[in-house]
């Protein structure tokens, strides 16, 4: 707990209407959340203003509230002016838990595909090494080996401190967490100091937010200049993909930093690397070079971009003190990460593979995987998320007819958008690159194009079901409906 005092002297508040002493007992941005004495941030938002919630949060109990205007509330809840509500929440958040990030060697992994494999994949690697791990992101956070729910890749900040504070109470050494691009451009990672920042890839995603690449580069490029400045800790690395194009903006951001770069990849030039690379339906074999040693790595994970992911793992591992005897050892018992190239088996003589896949990168890095692990056809059913970058559509269908035998275009996450004026789009992109092989079809119930796509397959085929992973829901309209591409491709296979 703080003092109302202490959170006074924190803010420097340009005003203070009402009593500073009271206890807080927590703090939140979410006026649902609020419990007799909790400070209650007014932020600003797209679609909602959390000025308009104060009065709720007073009655729920709140002690305190910080604004940016005088609001009529009871006299007895103390109210701090600031000029910017969000800058305050980063700089009292913290402070209120205590920086719990400066007692745990906190690794971040930023990147548009493979953050969620990549975290796990460090996870498992310093589990193996003994230590108490917590993992913050898309799927879920772990503390040790309990499981919670989250609904950001990286939560916001109130939501981040409060964990991250779980995971110290709980003796946790180590934290890995995705960071998103929206996380580092809204400043949710505000009082984190990274011990290690991970970067796998960057391409098309998110424009919708950032409006350009160059601005959503530049989002990624503030985790490495962070990572590259004088701070409280020291033994700091950069591990960044050597081969990605934006690898090197990356690099710029750590030059003249006190922290070890270290560059993965198949290029010669790397720490870290992979060369020799075999990948079938089994798994993939490959020759794992470290600093000019070889060392022959056998794994039951698929795909070549799954090699990079763990490229990238090996080599934080190895910066955390992992010896590499240890390292094979871990990476030969790691399995799949939910929804990420998920095979899904019910005895059939085909693969039914389901995928997060939602960008034109990691859409082209599953089918030529599935091109790679088959003589046979390779088969799809995706669609593209609504109220959101649209620029990408066209291209995803574009990319999927070049490599499939068989595209369904379906719905994703239309939300608020018209789920057959989405299917156009991506089917307008299939047409561009169909070859006389290639057969499209368009269904905008995904039960029933996932039910077609696997229903078609013979054997020795693959069949790909991409864009929700992991995800047990779909939203139409302003509806959130339960629906898992797992579950409905185990239907259909049994039924078959």
């Amino acid at each position: 707990m703080k003092s109302l005092q202490e959170i006074q002297e924190k803010l420097n508040a340009s005003r203070v209407i009402g009593a500073t002493k009271a206890m807080v007992t927590g703090v939140t941005t979410d006026s649902r959340k609020v419990e007799q004495g909790s400070l209650f941030i007014c932020l600003r938002g797209v679609h909602v203003d959390g000025h308009d919630f104060a009065r709720r949060a007073a009655e729920a109990g709140a002690s305190a509230i910080v604004a940016e205007v005088p609001l009529e509330l009871p006299a007895t809840v103390t109210q701090f002016i600031v000029p910017d509500t969000r800058a305050a929440m980063q700089e009292i958040i913290p402070f209120f838990y205590d920086y719990p990030a400066q007692d745990m060697r906190i690794i971040g992994v930023t990147g548009t595909n493979g953050k969620t494999t990549v975290t796990h994949m460090i996870a498992h690697l310093l589990r193996h090494q003994g230590a108490t791990v917590g993992l913050i992101g898309t799927v879920h956070v772990l503390i040790g080996e309990q499981e919670y729910p989250t609904v950001n890749t990286t939560p916001d900040v109130d939501t981040m401190q409060f964990w991250l504070a779980r995971m110290k109470a709980a003796g946790v050494t180590h934290v890995i967490m995705e960071v998103s691009s929206h996380a580092l451009a809204l400043g949710r990672v505000a009082g984190i100091e990274f011990d290690v920042a991970v970067f796998t890839n960057l391409t098309q995603d998110h424009l919708d937010f950032h409006g350009t690449m160059e601005a959503y580069a530049q989002a990624k490029q503030s985790l490495f200049t962070q990572i590259g400045q004088t701070g409280q800790k020291s033994h700091k690395a950069a591990v960044i993909n050597g081969d990605d194009p934006y690898g090197q903006m990356m690099e710029r951001a750590v030059a003249a930093g006190d922290c070890d770069l270290i560059l993965y990849g198949m290029g010669e030039s790397v720490q870290v690397r992979a060369k020799n690379s075999i990948v079938t339906a089994a798994g993939s074999d490959f020759t794992l070079v470290v600093d000019g040693v070889e060392y022959p790595c056998r794994t039951n994970i698929m795909g070549t971009f799954n090699i990079y992911n763990m490229l990238a793992a090996i080599a934080v591992a190895r910066h955390e003190g992992m010896k590499m005897a240890d390292i094979l050892v871990a990476l030969g018992r790691f399995r799949s990460v939910a929804g990420r190239f998920e095979q899904i088996d019910e005895g059939q003589d085909f693969a039914v593979i389901v995928d997060y896949a939602h960008t034109p990168d990691g859409l082209e890095k599953i089918l030529r995987t599935a091109r790679e692990m088959t003589s046979g056809r390779v088969l799809i059913a995706f669609g593209c998320g609504g109220d959101r970058d649209a620029s990408k559509r066209p291209i995803m269908g574009e990319i999927a007819a070049r490599y499939a035998n068989v595209v369904w275009v379906t719905s994703d996450n239309p939300r608020t958008e018209d789920p057959e004026q989405i299917i156009e789009q991506v089917y307008a992109g299939c047409l561009r690159s169909k070859a006389a092989y290639t057969e499209i079809y368009r269904e905008p119930d995904r039960r029933r194009a996932i039910a077609e796509v696997v229903g078609m397959a013979r054997t020795g085929d693959v069949v790909l079901i991409a864009g929700k992973g992991h995800e047990d829901y779909q939203i139409i309209g302003e509806e959130k409906i339960h629906f898992d591409d797992r579950e409905e491709a185990r239907r259909v296979l049994r039924r078959k």
